[in-house]
């Protein structure tokens, strides 16, 4: 009596399973988000799998600006009223020490190593440079009225700093500690940011609803970006962070009041698409491999997910109240 081999599946239907396969795999990154809740004075941590809250960490008085250590373990947040940085052990999800920062802390960036923290203090007018494990004092940088963006360049040399009641960029030697260059923008600059290969600094003008991008070696303002959407008012259209992708092919602007986020071309400088994302998105973050975008809107309380490649918003997950700056740590 002979045996009846088993068939084999069918050339679809195996296909059919593999997919299924692959799309029940979970994604080849994984990361935590924290997002700074300005009113309610919490840190809330985000498994970006799940997008469910993993615990929301108490801090001190009106926390924004917030940013992760290369090396992942630590987190840093701008507690603006409290006159300080609160410093979360990743690792405990815990803030486990604080740092000096001089006056009304609201933007911070570290250097490429995590060896030191540059903070805006909006209250008097200057820059103050930390040791980030010992809070040691390295410099009070005098700046334009009201500083908030920070950012290190991609080979550390120079940090730049916007003055909003002052309406400038300032450029700082990290080797020096000193003002090397200041260029005058729009209105009210928010957020200034590196292109990937160092060579130019786009900052956002809030009141000026405009973008300037700026050569990184003549300091001159070569290209000046304008939004329109239709529909509109043009006063509603406040440009605050930039974030550029991971190849460094486009920018994304958060627009503040208009509930959008632009994308920007960033080789012609034009507009190429507008994403309908919450109400006041603020500040954003990309996930690790470049392929979702976190948006922080302040006035629905929500952190929205947009897909960049096909530009779509995916899902908005509910957050602290007045939330206002995100970190992604891998």
């Amino acid at each position: 009596m002979k045996t009846a081999k088993p068939k084999r599946p069918h050339g679809r239907f195996a296909a059919m399973c593999l997919l299924l396969l692959m799309l029940a795999a979970p994604p080849a990154w994984s990361a935590t988000l924290f997002v700074t809740n300005e009113r309610g004075n919490t840190v809330t941590v985000l498994d970006s799998n799940t997008l469910k809250t993993i615990k929301t960490i108490p801090t001190g008085q009106r926390p924004r600006g917030v940013v992760a250590s290369p090396d992942g373990k630590w987190v840093y947040v701008c507690v603006g009223d409290s006159n300080r940085i609160d410093v979360i052990e990743v690792a405990k999800l815990a803030v486990t020490r604080t740092l000096p920062s001089g006056a009304d802390p609201e933007l911070l960036a570290l250097s490429n190593d995590g060896s030191r923290v540059y903070i805006a203090n909006e209250d008097n007018s200057q820059v103050t440079v930390l040791e980030a494990m010992t809070g040691k004092v390295l410099a009070q940088i005098p700046v334009g009225s009201e500083p908030e963006g920070m950012r290190v360049s991609p080979d550390n040399q120079i940090t730049v700093a916007t003055s909003e009641g002052s309406s400038l960029v300032h450029f700082i030697d990290n080797k020096t500690l000193k003002l090397v260059a200041t260029v005058l923008v729009g209105a009210r600059p928010r957020v200034a940011t590196f292109t990937p290969d160092g060579r130019y600094v786009w900052a956002s003008s809030e009141v000026g609803g405009t973008v300037s991008v700026i050569d990184g070696l003549t300091h001159q303002v070569v290209q000046t970006i304008n939004f329109a959407i239709p529909g509109m008012r043009a006063e509603f259209i406040q440009p605050v962070d930039i974030v550029m992708s991971k190849d460094g092919s486009q920018a994304f602007i958060a627009l503040g009041p208009a509930n959008h986020v632009a994308v920007v071309d960033t080789k012609t400088y034009k507009v190429s698409d507008y994403i309908v994302v919450g109400q006041r998105p603020w500040h954003m973050a990309l996930s690790p491999d470049g392929s979702k975008l976190y948006v922080v809107n302040g006035f629905t309380n929500d952190v929205t997910v947009v897909d960049t490649k096909s530009l779509k918003p995916e899902v908005s997950v509910n957050v602290g109240r007045l939330p206002w700056g995100i970190a992604v740590v891998p």
